[in-house]
């Protein structure tokens, strides 16, 4: 499947269900970033909006560069209101920005579909001199607890491409070529969610690789998952823990 369609179909889910980010990891940005209220930014994979909303709140321009149709008109329904946001048809390996034209480039949740070495390259031309790039993820925390550890093994089950897409499978090697001088910073911070069963079968619907309805394997799907609930939940809620990982350097 073609990277940049892959969330057509799952964009309403997205939106509801997909967790925001920390408030230590914004914090944490802007010191290590330098990013100020007078940064340009770019959000590039911005998808929905869910992180430019918060480069937004803080009074950056924001720059966010998407090239799935239907996210990128979901962003632009959310927060074409605020003047600051800059709602971009193009792609991490074309962004269409001038040269030098960022003060930092912030990536969440995207990274993983991108090509590097062209991404690596077109991050160089729109940075500004010093500039920075931050990658970020919402990494799902497997060990946590035995609902985690079993969420991990259902999607195993049920999902044929779920091990070909995880962003899990990026190492050290790959952040070191990406970063292009071979040094990078890591950070993590907790996140969580604390869903009902709709919202669980929401969330788990908005990933690229679950079954999609009116097929057999969604229907397995969810027999699955409401059983996985019901057996977790607590007061009608299950926590749905995360930790998110920002990798960042100049480039």
């Amino acid at each position: 499947m073609d990277n940049t369609k892959r969330f057509s179909n799952r964009v309403d889910n997205y939106v509801k269900y997909r967790p925001g980010y920390p408030q230590a990891l914004l914090d944490y940005l802007v010191e290590e970033l330098g990013i100020n209220r007078g940064s340009v930014l770019a959000d590039v994979g911005a998808g929905t909006g869910i992180f430019t909303r918060l480069l937004l709140e803080r009074g950056n321009v924001v720059y966010a560069v998407e090239p799935n149709k239907e996210m990128r008109e979901a962003a632009e329904a959310q927060l074409e209101g605020d003047n600051h946001f800059i709602s971009i048809n193009g792609s991490a390996e074309q962004t269409t920005l001038k040269d030098a034209s960022v003060d930092a480039i912030l990536s969440a949740q995207a990274f993983h579909w991108f090509d590097p070495e062209p991404t690596s390259k077109e991050f160089r031309r729109i940075l500004k001199p010093g500039g920075m790039t931050a990658l970020i993820w919402n990494k799902r925390d497997v060990g946590r607890n035995e609902f985690a550890t079993a969420y991990d093994q259902l999607m195993k089950r049920i999902a044929p491409d779920y091990e070909n897409v995880k962003h899990m499978r990026l190492g050290d090697a790959d952040y070191r070529a990406f970063f292009g001088r071979g040094s990078y910073s890591k950070a993590s911070f907790d996140n969580e969610q604390h869903l009902t069963y709709e919202e669980l079968l929401g969330r788990a619907s908005s990933s690229s690789y679950t079954p999609l309805p009116g097929t057999e394997a969604y229907q397995t799907f969810v027999q699955e998952l409401k059983a996985l609930f019901a057996a977790h939940q607590k007061d009608g809620y299950i926590p749905f823990h995360y930790v998110t990982e920002v990798y960042y350097g100049h480039m």
